[in-house]
């Protein structure tokens, strides 16, 4: 199967699993911001590609457990790195470049250590989509829908905490580059939020 082949198969994929559906846009987001965030960098785009469409599978309605009790002791990450291989190989993936595609998936969070360039990519990628204008429409959306946001109030505290940790965690040039206008952003929003008593 060619690259385009694999890269349309994958994300058609993704657009019939990405539910709620506004989940779809964060995997189509990021993987174009893994292209700014990777510039000047040598690493395989595929395996960037498929961990940034695939990562957040263990997050969608329908893999996830539905049972509150259950969905608070879920690990999407563990889930999205059983999936993945199976997924991929139905999907025409080359085979040789799952366990990179994996090991990308295992180290995205902001906590985690990328043990690879492709890894370190992609984390820095999502940890640029949690702050600025992305990452307020990402968290705000969650109220009322999400046991962690009940009111805004739960959805600022997030925020704060982003503001306050995430930059630091950016480990690439282009990255913290990136970041600086979005981090200007999310504080001039939480600014205005704590004026307006949000």
């Amino acid at each position: 199967m060619s690259v385009a082949n694999f890269r349309g198969a994958i994300t058609d994929y993704i657009r019939k699993n990405a539910l709620p559906v506004d989940k779809f846009s964060h995997q189509e987001r990021l993987y174009s911001l893994t292209k700014d965030v990777g510039a000047g960098q040598s690493y395989d785009d595929d395996v960037v590609f498929a961990a940034a469409w695939m990562h957040d599978i263990g997050v969608f309605i329908g893999h996830r457990p539905e049972d509150i009790d259950a969905l608070a002791k879920w690990d999407c990450k563990a889930y999205a790195m059983d999936k993945t291989p199976s997924v991929l190989k139905e999907l025409g993936f080359p085979e040789a470049k799952i366990p990179a595609v994996v090991e990308a998936i295992r180290t995205h969070l902001p906590g985690d250590q990328p043990t690879t360039i492709e890894g370190t990519i992609l984390r820095d990628a999502d940890i640029l989509e949690q702050l600025g204008a992305a990452g307020i429409l990402r968290t705000v959306c969650k109220v009322g829908r999400d046991t962690r946001f009940h009111t805004f109030p739960d959805a600022l505290r997030v925020l704060r905490k982003n503001l306050e940790t995430l930059p630091a965690l950016l480990r690439l040039e282009t990255s913290r580059a990136l970041g600086q206008p979005r981090v200007k952003m999310l504080k001039e929003f939480l600014d205005a939020a704590a004026a307006e008593k949000c």
